[in-house]
Protein backbone atom coordinates (compact mmCIF):
# COMPACT_ATOMS: atom_id res chain seq x y z
CA UNK A 1 0.00 0.00 0.00
CA UNK A 2 1.48 3.36 -1.01
CA UNK A 3 1.95 6.13 1.55
CA UNK A 4 -0.55 8.36 -0.25
CA UNK A 5 -3.15 5.59 -0.34
CA UNK A 6 -2.55 4.65 3.29
CA UNK A 7 -3.00 8.28 4.26
CA UNK A 8 -6.65 8.10 3.25
CA UNK A 9 -7.21 5.33 5.84
CA UNK A 10 -7.43 7.69 8.76
CA UNK A 11 -9.73 8.73 11.53
CA UNK A 12 -10.31 12.28 12.66
CA UNK A 13 -12.39 15.23 11.44
CA UNK A 14 -14.63 14.62 8.43
CA UNK A 15 -13.45 17.95 7.09
CA UNK A 16 -9.95 16.52 6.63
CA UNK A 17 -10.98 13.52 4.50
CA UNK A 18 -10.03 13.32 0.85
CA UNK A 19 -13.14 13.37 -1.33
CA UNK A 20 -15.18 11.81 -2.69
CA UNK A 21 -15.47 9.11 -0.04
CA UNK A 22 -18.11 6.99 1.62
CA UNK A 23 -19.52 7.73 5.09
CA UNK A 24 -21.48 5.26 7.20
CA UNK A 25 -23.45 6.39 10.25
CA UNK A 26 -23.11 3.52 12.72
CA UNK A 27 -25.93 4.79 14.92
CA UNK A 28 -28.41 4.70 12.04
CA UNK A 29 -27.04 1.35 10.88
CA UNK A 30 -27.64 -0.22 14.29
CA UNK A 31 -31.11 1.31 14.49
CA UNK A 32 -32.05 -0.09 11.08
CA UNK A 33 -30.75 -3.55 12.04
CA UNK A 34 -32.66 -3.57 15.31
CA UNK A 35 -35.88 -2.45 13.64
CA UNK A 36 -36.07 -5.41 11.26
CA UNK A 37 -34.68 -7.91 13.78
CA UNK A 38 -37.47 -7.03 16.20
CA UNK A 39 -40.15 -7.03 13.52
CA UNK A 40 -39.33 -10.50 12.19
CA UNK A 41 -38.86 -11.94 15.66
CA UNK A 42 -42.42 -10.83 16.33
CA UNK A 43 -43.57 -12.73 13.24
CA UNK A 44 -41.73 -15.86 14.32
CA UNK A 45 -39.25 -16.21 11.45
CA UNK A 46 -35.47 -16.23 11.10
CA UNK A 47 -33.71 -13.34 9.36
CA UNK A 48 -31.09 -14.32 6.79
CA UNK A 49 -29.42 -10.94 6.14
CA UNK A 50 -28.25 -10.29 2.60
CA UNK A 51 -24.67 -9.03 2.72
CA UNK A 52 -24.52 -7.85 -0.91
CA UNK A 53 -25.20 -4.27 0.17
CA UNK A 54 -22.62 -4.10 2.94
CA UNK A 55 -19.84 -6.34 1.53
CA UNK A 56 -18.03 -5.74 4.82
CA UNK A 57 -17.18 -8.09 7.65
CA UNK A 58 -17.48 -5.20 10.11
CA UNK A 59 -21.09 -4.63 9.10
CA UNK A 60 -21.69 -8.39 9.05
CA UNK A 61 -20.55 -8.67 12.67
CA UNK A 62 -23.45 -6.40 13.59
CA UNK A 63 -26.03 -7.89 11.23
CA UNK A 64 -25.04 -11.54 11.82
CA UNK A 65 -23.52 -11.55 15.32
CA UNK A 66 -23.43 -15.36 15.56
CA UNK A 67 -21.09 -17.08 13.13
CA UNK A 68 -23.44 -20.04 12.63
CA UNK A 69 -26.44 -17.83 11.85
CA UNK A 70 -27.65 -17.78 8.22
CA UNK A 71 -26.68 -15.09 5.72
CA UNK A 72 -27.07 -14.41 2.00
CA UNK A 73 -24.49 -13.40 -0.62
CA UNK A 74 -24.75 -12.42 -4.28
CA UNK A 75 -21.23 -13.27 -5.52
CA UNK A 76 -18.81 -16.11 -4.91
CA UNK A 77 -16.20 -13.54 -3.90
CA UNK A 78 -18.56 -12.54 -1.09
CA UNK A 79 -19.00 -16.21 -0.21
CA UNK A 80 -15.23 -16.69 0.03
CA UNK A 81 -14.76 -13.49 2.00
CA UNK A 82 -17.45 -14.17 4.59
CA UNK A 83 -16.67 -17.90 4.84
CA UNK A 84 -13.06 -16.98 5.57
CA UNK A 85 -14.35 -14.88 8.45
CA UNK A 86 -16.08 -17.93 9.93
CA UNK A 87 -19.59 -17.42 8.62
CA UNK A 88 -21.03 -20.88 8.07
CA UNK A 89 -24.55 -20.96 6.58
CA UNK A 90 -24.34 -18.96 3.35
CA UNK A 91 -26.84 -18.88 0.49
CA UNK A 92 -25.45 -17.84 -2.91
CA UNK A 93 -28.68 -16.28 -4.17
CA UNK A 94 -27.95 -16.05 -7.90
CA UNK A 95 -28.89 -18.84 -10.29
CA UNK A 96 -25.96 -21.19 -10.58
CA UNK A 97 -23.85 -21.44 -13.72
CA UNK A 98 -22.38 -24.96 -14.06
CA UNK A 99 -18.89 -23.53 -14.58
CA UNK A 100 -19.02 -22.10 -11.04
CA UNK A 101 -19.64 -25.40 -9.28
CA UNK A 102 -15.96 -26.23 -8.77
CA UNK A 103 -15.46 -22.88 -7.08
CA UNK A 104 -18.53 -23.47 -4.89
CA UNK A 105 -17.08 -26.83 -3.89
CA UNK A 106 -13.68 -25.32 -3.13
CA UNK A 107 -15.24 -22.76 -0.78
CA UNK A 108 -17.21 -25.48 0.98
CA UNK A 109 -14.10 -27.65 1.47
CA UNK A 110 -11.64 -24.95 2.41
CA UNK A 111 -13.84 -23.16 4.94
CA UNK A 112 -16.12 -26.05 5.94
CA UNK A 113 -18.99 -23.78 4.98
CA UNK A 114 -22.58 -24.90 4.39
CA UNK A 115 -22.71 -22.89 1.17
CA UNK A 116 -25.99 -23.42 -0.72
CA UNK A 117 -26.91 -22.53 -4.29
CA UNK A 118 -30.14 -21.78 -6.18
CA UNK A 119 -31.50 -22.88 -9.56
CA UNK A 120 -34.77 -22.95 -11.51
CA UNK A 121 -34.35 -25.43 -14.38
CA UNK A 122 -34.04 -29.11 -15.11
CA UNK A 123 -30.82 -28.39 -17.01
CA UNK A 124 -29.22 -26.76 -13.96
CA UNK A 125 -30.42 -29.56 -11.70
CA UNK A 126 -28.89 -32.18 -13.99
CA UNK A 127 -25.59 -30.29 -14.10
CA UNK A 128 -25.57 -30.02 -10.31
CA UNK A 129 -26.30 -33.69 -9.69
CA UNK A 130 -23.66 -34.74 -12.22
CA UNK A 131 -21.17 -32.54 -10.36
CA UNK A 132 -22.27 -34.01 -7.00
CA UNK A 133 -21.69 -37.55 -8.26
CA UNK A 134 -18.30 -36.65 -9.68
CA UNK A 135 -17.10 -34.68 -6.65
CA UNK A 136 -18.74 -36.67 -3.88
CA UNK A 137 -20.09 -33.42 -2.39
CA UNK A 138 -23.81 -33.37 -1.60
CA UNK A 139 -24.50 -29.78 -2.52
CA UNK A 140 -27.45 -28.05 -0.76
CA UNK A 141 -29.82 -26.52 -3.29
CA UNK A 142 -32.82 -24.17 -3.18
CA UNK A 143 -35.31 -24.05 -6.04
CA UNK A 144 -36.08 -20.45 -6.99
CA UNK A 145 -39.76 -19.51 -7.30
CA UNK A 146 -40.94 -16.56 -9.40
CA UNK A 147 -43.62 -15.03 -7.18
CA UNK A 148 -44.25 -11.84 -9.16
CA UNK A 149 -42.77 -12.03 -12.66
CA UNK A 150 -39.81 -9.92 -11.63
CA UNK A 151 -36.93 -12.09 -12.71
CA UNK A 152 -35.97 -15.78 -12.54
CA UNK A 153 -37.74 -18.77 -11.05
CA UNK A 154 -40.34 -21.47 -11.46
CA UNK A 155 -43.90 -20.16 -11.53
CA UNK A 156 -45.85 -21.22 -8.40
CA UNK A 157 -48.38 -23.07 -10.62
CA UNK A 158 -45.74 -25.00 -12.60
CA UNK A 159 -46.02 -28.03 -10.35
CA UNK A 160 -44.80 -30.55 -12.90
CA UNK A 161 -41.64 -28.57 -13.62
CA UNK A 162 -41.07 -27.87 -9.92
CA UNK A 163 -41.41 -31.51 -8.92
CA UNK A 164 -39.21 -32.65 -11.82
CA UNK A 165 -36.42 -30.35 -10.65
CA UNK A 166 -36.88 -31.42 -7.06
CA UNK A 167 -36.80 -35.11 -7.92
CA UNK A 168 -33.62 -34.78 -9.98
CA UNK A 169 -31.90 -33.09 -7.04
CA UNK A 170 -33.23 -35.40 -4.35
CA UNK A 171 -32.52 -38.62 -6.23
CA UNK A 172 -29.32 -37.47 -7.90
CA UNK A 173 -27.04 -36.83 -4.97
CA UNK A 174 -27.77 -33.20 -4.09
CA UNK A 175 -29.62 -31.99 -0.98
CA UNK A 176 -32.99 -30.38 -1.70
CA UNK A 177 -32.88 -27.77 1.01
CA UNK A 178 -36.00 -25.84 0.13
CA UNK A 179 -37.50 -23.06 -1.98
CA UNK A 180 -36.73 -19.36 -2.13
CA UNK A 181 -38.28 -16.34 -3.80
CA UNK A 182 -37.67 -12.60 -4.12
CA UNK A 183 -40.50 -10.07 -4.45
CA UNK A 184 -38.53 -7.67 -6.63
CA UNK A 185 -41.62 -5.97 -8.02
CA UNK A 186 -42.22 -4.52 -4.55
CA UNK A 187 -39.61 -1.90 -5.44
CA UNK A 188 -42.15 -0.39 -7.84
CA UNK A 189 -44.74 0.24 -5.12
CA UNK A 190 -45.31 2.95 -2.54
CA UNK A 191 -48.76 2.22 -1.11
CA UNK A 192 -48.80 0.35 2.22
CA UNK A 193 -51.76 -1.79 1.22
CA UNK A 194 -50.11 -2.73 -2.08
CA UNK A 195 -46.87 -3.55 -0.27
CA UNK A 196 -48.68 -5.74 2.22
CA UNK A 197 -50.41 -7.49 -0.69
CA UNK A 198 -47.04 -8.01 -2.41
CA UNK A 199 -45.68 -9.59 0.77
CA UNK A 200 -48.66 -11.95 0.88
CA UNK A 201 -48.20 -12.87 -2.80
CA UNK A 202 -44.56 -13.62 -2.05
CA UNK A 203 -45.44 -15.74 0.97
CA UNK A 204 -48.21 -17.62 -0.78
CA UNK A 205 -46.07 -18.39 -3.83
CA UNK A 206 -43.23 -19.82 -1.80
CA UNK A 207 -45.47 -21.76 0.58
CA UNK A 208 -47.55 -23.28 -2.23
CA UNK A 209 -44.36 -24.43 -3.97
CA UNK A 210 -43.11 -26.00 -0.74
CA UNK A 211 -46.43 -27.78 -0.28
CA UNK A 212 -46.30 -29.12 -3.86
CA UNK A 213 -42.85 -30.59 -3.26
CA UNK A 214 -43.93 -32.19 0.01
CA UNK A 215 -47.07 -33.60 -1.61
CA UNK A 216 -44.80 -35.30 -4.15
CA UNK A 217 -42.85 -36.94 -1.34
CA UNK A 218 -39.90 -34.57 -1.57
CA UNK A 219 -38.27 -32.68 1.33
CA UNK A 220 -38.64 -28.92 1.67
CA UNK A 221 -37.41 -27.90 5.13
CA UNK A 222 -36.67 -24.25 4.30
CA UNK A 223 -39.10 -21.72 2.83
CA UNK A 224 -37.16 -18.52 2.19
CA UNK A 225 -38.70 -15.22 1.06
CA UNK A 226 -37.36 -11.75 0.96
CA UNK A 227 -37.02 -8.19 -0.15
CA UNK A 228 -36.54 -5.15 2.04
CA UNK A 229 -40.01 -3.71 1.26
CA UNK A 230 -41.93 -6.95 1.87
CA UNK A 231 -39.89 -7.72 4.99
CA UNK A 232 -41.16 -4.46 6.47
CA UNK A 233 -44.76 -4.74 5.27
CA UNK A 234 -45.55 -8.45 5.70
CA UNK A 235 -48.34 -9.09 8.18
CA UNK A 236 -48.49 -12.89 7.97
CA UNK A 237 -45.53 -15.23 7.39
CA UNK A 238 -47.24 -18.53 8.12
CA UNK A 239 -45.38 -21.37 6.42
CA UNK A 240 -42.24 -19.26 5.92
CA UNK A 241 -39.08 -20.23 7.81
CA UNK A 242 -36.77 -17.32 6.93
CA UNK A 243 -36.72 -13.84 5.41
CA UNK A 244 -33.87 -12.32 3.39
CA UNK A 245 -33.22 -8.59 3.12
CA UNK A 246 -30.13 -6.47 2.55
CA UNK A 247 -30.55 -2.78 1.80
CA UNK A 248 -32.54 -2.34 5.03
CA UNK A 249 -29.21 -2.09 6.85
CA UNK A 250 -28.33 1.26 5.26
CA UNK A 251 -31.61 2.35 3.64
CA UNK A 252 -31.55 4.76 0.71
CA UNK A 253 -33.70 7.24 -1.20
CA UNK A 254 -35.49 4.53 -3.17
CA UNK A 255 -36.54 2.83 0.06
CA UNK A 256 -37.65 6.19 1.43
CA UNK A 257 -39.73 6.73 -1.73
CA UNK A 258 -41.32 3.30 -1.29
CA UNK A 259 -42.18 4.14 2.32
CA UNK A 260 -39.91 1.63 4.03
CA UNK A 261 -37.96 4.32 5.87
CA UNK A 262 -37.55 8.06 6.22
CA UNK A 263 -34.74 10.12 4.72
CA UNK A 264 -33.49 10.52 8.29
CA UNK A 265 -32.91 6.74 8.48
CA UNK A 266 -30.39 6.62 5.61
CA UNK A 267 -27.04 5.59 7.08
CA UNK A 268 -24.92 5.91 3.93
CA UNK A 269 -23.70 9.11 2.29
CA UNK A 270 -20.98 10.31 -0.03
CA UNK A 271 -18.76 13.12 1.20
CA UNK A 272 -17.97 15.66 -1.53
CA UNK A 273 -16.15 18.99 -1.81
CA UNK A 274 -17.36 22.16 -3.53
CA UNK A 275 -15.02 22.84 -6.45
CA UNK A 276 -16.87 25.64 -8.25
CA UNK A 277 -20.06 27.51 -9.12
CA UNK A 278 -22.18 28.41 -12.13
CA UNK A 279 -24.07 31.19 -10.41
CA UNK A 280 -26.13 32.24 -13.44
CA UNK A 281 -27.53 28.70 -13.58
CA UNK A 282 -27.94 28.28 -9.84
CA UNK A 283 -25.39 25.45 -9.80
CA UNK A 284 -22.85 24.38 -7.22
CA UNK A 285 -20.22 22.01 -8.59
CA UNK A 286 -18.73 19.22 -6.42
CA UNK A 287 -16.06 16.59 -6.96
CA UNK A 288 -18.46 13.63 -6.72
CA UNK A 289 -20.01 12.59 -10.02
CA UNK A 290 -21.62 9.34 -11.08
CA UNK A 291 -18.39 7.44 -10.40
CA UNK A 292 -18.88 8.26 -6.71
CA UNK A 293 -22.69 8.15 -6.59
CA UNK A 294 -23.30 5.46 -9.27
CA UNK A 295 -25.53 5.93 -12.31
CA UNK A 296 -28.54 4.51 -10.47
CA UNK A 297 -31.49 6.87 -10.90
CA UNK A 298 -34.00 4.71 -9.11
CA UNK A 299 -36.07 7.61 -7.79
CA UNK A 300 -36.71 8.94 -11.33
CA UNK A 301 -39.73 6.64 -11.59
CA UNK A 302 -41.01 7.50 -8.12
CA UNK A 303 -43.31 10.30 -7.01
CA UNK A 304 -40.32 12.43 -5.98
CA UNK A 305 -37.28 12.41 -8.28
CA UNK A 306 -34.20 12.95 -6.13
CA UNK A 307 -31.75 13.26 -9.03
CA UNK A 308 -28.51 11.52 -8.12
CA UNK A 309 -28.97 12.26 -4.42
CA UNK A 310 -30.12 14.55 -1.63
CA UNK A 311 -27.55 17.05 -0.35
CA UNK A 312 -26.90 17.44 3.39
CA UNK A 313 -24.62 19.49 5.58
CA UNK A 314 -21.74 17.88 7.48
CA UNK A 315 -24.06 16.91 10.32
CA UNK A 316 -26.22 14.94 7.87
CA UNK A 317 -29.16 17.37 7.83
CA UNK A 318 -30.62 17.88 4.32
CA UNK A 319 -30.49 21.36 2.88
CA UNK A 320 -34.03 22.41 1.86
CA UNK A 321 -34.72 21.09 -1.66
CA UNK A 322 -31.03 20.78 -2.59
CA UNK A 323 -30.36 17.74 -4.78
CA UNK A 324 -27.82 16.56 -7.34
CA UNK A 325 -29.85 16.78 -10.58
CA UNK A 326 -26.89 16.18 -12.88
CA UNK A 327 -23.60 14.34 -12.88
CA UNK A 328 -20.65 13.68 -15.12
CA UNK A 329 -17.98 11.09 -14.38
CA UNK A 330 -16.20 13.12 -11.68
CA UNK A 331 -18.38 16.27 -11.47
CA UNK A 332 -21.66 16.60 -9.65
CA UNK A 333 -24.11 19.46 -10.14
CA UNK A 334 -26.02 20.61 -7.06
CA UNK A 335 -29.12 22.72 -7.55
CA UNK A 336 -32.51 23.41 -6.04
CA UNK A 337 -35.33 21.07 -6.92
CA UNK A 338 -37.40 22.45 -9.85
CA UNK A 339 -40.18 24.71 -8.58
CA UNK A 340 -38.59 25.19 -5.17
CA UNK A 341 -38.77 28.54 -3.36
CA UNK A 342 -35.88 27.63 -1.05
CA UNK A 343 -32.69 29.66 -1.01
CA UNK A 344 -29.56 28.14 -2.50
CA UNK A 345 -27.17 27.58 0.43
CA UNK A 346 -24.02 29.70 0.53
CA UNK A 347 -21.52 26.92 -0.05
CA UNK A 348 -18.06 28.23 -0.72
CA UNK A 349 -15.09 26.73 -2.54
CA UNK A 350 -13.67 23.94 -0.37
CA UNK A 351 -16.82 23.40 1.71
CA UNK A 352 -17.92 19.80 2.12
CA UNK A 353 -21.36 18.22 1.86
CA UNK A 354 -22.85 14.76 2.41
CA UNK A 355 -25.02 13.33 -0.39
CA UNK A 356 -27.57 10.60 0.31
CA UNK A 357 -27.73 7.95 -2.44
CA UNK A 358 -30.60 6.57 -4.49
CA UNK A 359 -29.41 2.98 -4.17
CA UNK A 360 -27.08 2.02 -1.33
CA UNK A 361 -25.87 -1.15 -3.07
CA UNK A 362 -24.85 0.69 -6.24
CA UNK A 363 -23.23 3.63 -4.46
CA UNK A 364 -21.37 1.35 -2.05
CA UNK A 365 -19.98 -0.59 -5.00
CA UNK A 366 -18.11 2.53 -6.14
CA UNK A 367 -15.98 2.56 -2.97
CA UNK A 368 -13.56 0.28 -1.11
CA UNK A 369 -14.13 1.40 2.50
CA UNK A 370 -16.54 3.04 4.91
CA UNK A 371 -15.55 6.03 7.01
CA UNK A 372 -17.66 5.35 10.08
CA UNK A 373 -19.31 8.27 11.86
CA UNK A 374 -21.71 8.54 14.79
CA UNK A 375 -24.70 10.71 14.03
CA UNK A 376 -23.98 14.41 13.68
CA UNK A 377 -20.52 14.13 15.27
CA UNK A 378 -17.80 15.62 13.07
CA UNK A 379 -15.19 12.89 13.53
CA UNK A 380 -14.55 9.59 11.77
CA UNK A 381 -14.53 6.84 14.39
CA UNK A 382 -13.25 3.92 12.31
CA UNK A 383 -12.41 2.67 8.84
CA UNK A 384 -14.27 -0.45 7.69
CA UNK A 385 -12.95 -2.03 4.48
CA UNK A 386 -15.42 -3.44 1.95
CA UNK A 387 -14.94 -5.69 -1.05
CA UNK A 388 -16.05 -5.60 -4.67
CA UNK A 389 -15.89 -8.10 -7.50
CA UNK A 390 -17.30 -11.48 -8.36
Amino acid sequence: MSDSFAATFKTGPISQLLTPCLLLDEIKLRRNLDRLDERLAGLGVTLRPHLKTAKSVDVARLAVPHRKAPATVSTLMEAEYFAAEGMHDLLYAVGIAPAKLDRVGAIRRRYKAALSIILDSVEQAEAVTEWCRRSGDKLPVFIEIDCDGHRSGVQPGETERLVAIGRILHEGGAILRGVMTHAGESYNLNDPKALTAAAETERAGAVSAAEALRAAGLPCPVVSVGSTPTAHFARNLEGVTEVRAGVYMFSDLVQAGIGVCGVEDIALSVLATVIGHQRSKGWIIVDAGWMAMSRDRGTASQTVDQGYGVVCDLAGTPYPDLIMPGANQEHGVLALRPGSNAALPDLKLGDKVRILPNHACATGAQHDRYHVVHGAEADVKAIWPRINGW
